[in-house]
Parts: C-alpha cells; structure tokens; sequence
C-alpha cells in the first residue's frame, strides 16, 4: 500500500469535501487523516488528505484523473508521496545551535527531511557539516558580489534538486529577486520580543530591560524584512534571577525548538499560504510526538 498526501487550494464553494471524497473512494484508496479551513473573510478553502492506496494507484495517475475533479472546482492541488522526504539546503553563518540541532534530529528520524546541502558564508561548521556526509559550501557574501553570490547559491538548490530553503540563523539579508523566486520556499527564525529588541546583542537589551518573556517566530522569506507569514512561533519565561547569557541560552533553545517545529509542519505539506498569513493544519497523531520532541 502507497500513502499520499493530497493538498487542496480553491474558491469556497459547497461539495468541495463531497467530490474530493468520493473521487478518492472511487480509486480505491482511503481516508485516513483529513483537516480542512474555509476562510470566510476571503473566500477561499484549504485542505490537507491522507490517503492509502490499497489498489496500488500511482500517484501519476491519480494527479491525471483527479485534473477533472480540480477543473470543476478551479483548484490548486497537489498529490504527494508521503515516502519520499523533502530535500533541504539549510544555511547557515557563525550561530551553530539550530544547525546542530537540525542536523541531530534528521539523524534519529524526527524530522521528515533530507538535508542535501549545508551554505554558508563563514567555515565554522564545515566539518561538522562533511562529518553528517553532506556537502558543504562556502559561498562568501559581500556588497560587490551579492548577486554573483546569489547565482552560486541558486545553482546548489537547483542542483542538489531541494524544494525548500532553510536559513538556520544566516545573517545576510536575501535579495528581493531570491525572495520571489522562492516564494513559499525559503523559511527563516528570528528572536521575538515585547518588546522588540533590534540591532545588536538583543539578548543583552532585552535583559537590561528586564523581560520576563523571550521567544522566537519562524516565517516565510519575503522582501519585507522579518515580515513574511508566521508559520511557528514559541516563548519561555525568564525570571528577575537569570543573567545575560541565560536569556542567550534559553534563547537560542526555543529558537532551535520553532525552527525544527515550521520545517516539520512544511515538510508534511501542512501550511499553506493564505495571503499575508498562513493556515497551519495540526500534526496528525503519529507525527505529533516527533514534532514536540526536545
């Protein structure tokens, strides 16, 4: 048996749930997970369906036939094997903590993903990346040569065949060209404060200002700077007693617990854009505890 993921986008319109149902039994397959929003506001449907198989479908076929379903209904659909593992290229500067921590939880399987290449504008991590037995490139990144830099990077995504950009603590700002190009694709985690502390060392700042809370937002890459749609984001208490390098720790903990939380939601095609937000399907029962682990 073939598990599928089949994820829908449309105009709001009644028997949406009622033609996607019974097409799916009609091939022979079953329904074993299904979440669903209609967006009042704008009129617009999401749905995510997982699907078994039993008559050993494919998913070619299943895409061709399903065409006259989406037709009907002006969707945009997409049907996904749920065997194959998203391939990711995770980038990186001189922050190691949620590369470390990508790298860990790929390794024990809480993450569906393969990470097929690891850039980086400083060497830090490149042998920690190579011992994983993933490439590594060094692409150095200065005014002058920012676009150039940008084609290099490009040509490893499109090479290594990756369907989604990780920055995992990259400290250089995306052109707007890269971002459009990769719109929906490039995913980003950034500290957040009430209130918000930019500029340098923001975790000392917010410690001068005694914050009782720190947390941490990851996002889709737009050319609004940290303004793109919120896929995760997480806070932890800090008490009058914790010093400047625990807020750092603390942190830097939740920052790497959001990240690995919106690369898991995405990878299980559980997000979809709706505007300048997202809609964020629930983890389904069997991935939710490896989703919260850590």
């Amino acid at each position: 048996m073939t598990k599928f993921c089949l994820t829908v986008t449309c105009p709001s319109r009644r028997g949406i749930v009622a033609a996607i149902s019974s097409f799916i039994a009609a091939e022979g397959c079953n329904i074993t997970d299904s979440a669903q929003f209609d967006d009042i506001d704008n009129g617009r449907f999401f749905m995510r369906m997982s699907v078994v198989a039993e008559t050993g479908a494919a998913l070619e076929d299943l895409t061709s036939r399903f065409a006259e379903v989406a037709d009907a209904f002006e969707m945009d659909f997409l049907f996904h094997d749920e065997a194959t593992k998203m391939k990711v290229v995770v980038m990186v500067s001189r922050f190691g903590h949620c590369l470390n921590d990508l790298l860990y939880r790929v390794r024990i399987g809480a993450l569906p993903i393969e990470i097929v290449a690891v850039i980086s504008n400083h060497m830090d991590y490149q042998k920690v990346v190579v011992n994983h037995d993933i490439p590594f490139h060094y692409i150095r990144v200065t005014k002058q040569n920012k676009l150039e830099a940008e084609a290099r990077i490009l040509q490893v995504v499109e090479e290594a065949g990756a369907e989604l950009i990780v920055l995992a603590r990259y400290m250089q700002i995306l052109s707007d060209g890269l971002c459009k190009k990769m719109s929906g694709r490039i995913i980003n985690i950034h500290h957040s404060f009430l209130p918000s502390f930019k500029g340098a060392n923001p975790y000392k700042q917010a410690f001068a200002r005694g914050v009782k809370l720190i947390g941490a937002t990851s996002h889709y890459v737009t050319a609004d700077l940290d303004e793109g749609p919120i896929i995760e984001q997480d806070i932890v208490r800090i008490t009058h007693a914790q010093s400047p390098d625990d807020y750092v720790s603390l942190g830097r903990d939740v920052e790497a617990g959001v990240l690995a939380r919106a690369i898991h939601a995405h990878a299980h095609r559980r997000v979809f854009l709706n505007g300048n937000k997202t809609v964020v399907f629930p983890a389904s029962p069997g991935s939710y505890s490896s989703e919260r682990m850590g």
